[in-house]
């Protein structure tokens, strides 16, 4: 069972205020960044105010200086509300000593929110709809945002997995043998362990936000955003493909297996065929 965790709702007066000045806004963008594979948040939180203004933890979200909103994710994930251009590019230059696994192109994804008191929480034409600014609500649609954007990432590398073990596996079905080699397959099928691993393990694509643990009033916000948002039709889609060519990979791998086995044994064979051969010769030589 997981344990319940504490957070800091919001700083201080000066947080508030930040909150405030994005209550102003009554629609504005949500981003979604996925600028590395780790992202350092013990380092980060433990900075000073002046270095980084925080709003709240779990998972760490930070004012910026415009009066936007970043939220922060340990598996590499930066989700922005309302942020300029010129503070996100800020925002990053700052995070990059504590991104570990950097990418060599930022994974990207935008969706707008609105802010109507008087509306239904959940997604309204493509645009999540929410009664205020609260700092909770934000983080739920940060939590599967954040989920999105890495799980787009793994759609990419599952499917050029894919694309490299299909060859072969039609290989073995024409001609029932593959020339692949094994350390091909190997990575390939480390490719599959590692993405299973971050899914189940940092990412944590099928639970629930945290923030739910104390506000469960927010559960029906978050289900709809990640209805929206296809979290967990896609991570039940990308564990059947993992499954899939781990279990592939493997097969291959017996095969190769059983053939070096069964080619070593030949060799065993050639050797006692040669053995005796001369063993023979040699019988007749001294004969002779």
């Amino acid at each position: 069972m997981r344990m319940r965790v504490d957070r800091v709702k919001c700083a201080d007066a000066e947080s508030r205020n930040r909150m405030d000045c994005l209550a102003g806004k009554t629609q504005f963008l949500c981003k979604s960044l996925l600028i590395g594979e780790r992202l350092d948040l013990r380092s980060l939180s433990k900075l000073p105010r002046s270095e980084l203004q925080t709003i709240a933890t779990t998972p760490l979200s930070v004012a910026t200086e415009a009066g936007g909103v970043a939220v922060l994710f340990r598996y590499g994930a930066v989700v922005l509300f309302d942020v300029t251009s010129g503070d996100e590019a800020s925002l990053l230059e700052r995070l990059r000593p504590y991104v570990s696994g950097t990418l060599p192109k930022h994974e990207t994804d935008e969706i707008q929110v609105r802010i109507d008191t008087n509306a239904a929480e959940g997604v309204e034409n493509g645009v999540i709809v929410l009664k205020n600014h609260e700092v909770e609500r934000l983080q739920v649609v940060a939590e599967n945002a954040g989920k999105s954007i890495v799980l787009a990432l793994y759609e990419s590398r599952i499917g050029e997995a894919f694309d490299r073990i299909e060859p072969f596996a039609l290989e073995m079905e024409l001609t029932g043998h593959t020339r692949q080699k094994a350390g091909a397959l190997l990575r390939d099928l480390g490719t599959a362990l590692l993405s299973q691993q971050q899914m189940v393990g940092r990412v944590q694509a099928s639970e629930k936000p945290d923030v739910l643990w104390d506000r469960p009033d927010l559960e029906i916000l978050n289900l709809r955003v990640a209805d929206e948002l296809e979290i967990r039709d896609r991570t039940v889609v990308l564990e059947r493909k993992l499954d899939l060519i781990a279990r592939t990979t493997q097969i291959l791998l017996d095969l190769l297996q059983d053939r070096r086995t069964l080619r070593v044994e030949w060799y065993v064979v050639g050797l006692i065929v040669f053995e005796i051969v001369l063993t023979l010769f040699q019988m007749v030589f001294w004969r002779r």
